[in-house]
């Protein structure tokens, strides 16, 4: 599938996640968390790569304070002027900054974009999934770049809505996939 059908695929979903219900979305919150926090892969400590959502993106907020309060060392992106990901610790609330496009970003110590490697999950954003692990995104190529240097054994994790999980996502040779998605209604679904 070519470039446009990833932008018409974006445009919808970002249109039905404007239009998505305050209510749902801050119900997307709890079930994620309580899902993710569930998997074996995360158990007790160790580090997970994970991100601070943001706009009308499923929340993560609460996953990420979860993770950090039972001990879990959680590395958050700093994007950098080339669209790689370097990676932070989260240190609590008040180790993040406002930075480009929204986001909030850690302001400690960067351990650079291959912290992901000895991370047990690395937990994404997506704009769709398929059964595939297909994942759609923004067209930066952030976590393109970050998923590249993931270790072997790492689960690479998506969290979308209940609806983001489709048939077919339009995909490209440099697009790499997910190990599993997280939705609010569907849980973990392994792909």
């Amino acid at each position: 599938m070519d470039i446009e059908a990833k932008r018409e695929m974006r445009r919808e979903i970002l249109a039905a996640r404007r239009a998505m219900p305050e209510a749902e979305r801050a119900a997307a919150g709890p079930a994620i968390r309580d899902a993710v926090a569930a998997l074996p892969e995360l158990g007790m400590g160790g580090t997970v790569a994970a991100y601070f959502s943001v706009g009308t993106e499923p929340d993560t907020h609460r996953l990420v304070t979860t993770l950090w309060k039972r001990g879990t060392y959680v590395l958050l992106p700093v994007v950098m002027p080339d669209r790689s990901l370097d990676w932070a610790a989260y240190e609590g609330p008040d180790s993040l900054a406002p930075a480009g496009h929204g986001l909030l970003e850690p302001t400690g110590h960067r351990y650079g974009p291959d912290a992901v490697r000895t991370a047990a999950a690395v937990i994404c954003p997506a704009l769709a999934v398929d059964r595939a692990g297909r994942r759609l995104g923004r067209g930066a190529g952030c976590y393109d770049r970050a998923l590249a240097r993931v270790g072997p054994n790492t689960l690479t994790l998506a969290v979308i809505y209940d609806t983001e999980l489709v048939a077919s996502v339009p995909a490209e040779e440099h697009d790499l996939a997910v190990r599993a998605v997280v939705t609010p209604g569907r849980g973990v679904v392994r792909c």
